[in-house]
């Protein structure tokens, strides 16, 4: 059974991402996608406005694992660096 989540996070680049997640355990296999031991991860950007003149850069991050108890720690471990960098 495969588990599905998605989680967005303000303020990084994709590029970023695509750093935390190898850091996490994960091979980058194009400009958009990491794929881990039994999990993966694709990823996907787009300004938001945040206040009357702020824009930033939302990235959103499709994890796909074989079940929650492989995939959560990769998502944990991962928002601890993108929170920290993004803010």
């Amino acid at each position: 059974m495969t588990v599905e989540r998605s989680r967005s996070y303000r303020g990084i680049s994709v590029r970023a991402a695509l750093g935390y997640l190898e850091n996490v355990g994960g091979e980058q296999v194009d400009d958009q996608r990491v794929e881990g031991e039994d999990w993966s991860a694709t990823l996907s950007s787009e300004k938001v406005e945040v206040g009357p003149s702020i824009r930033l850069t939302e990235v959103t991050v499709e994890f796909e694992g074989e079940s929650a108890a492989t995939l959560d720690p990769v998502i944990e471990k991962f928002s601890q660096k993108a929170i920290r960098a993004g803010g």
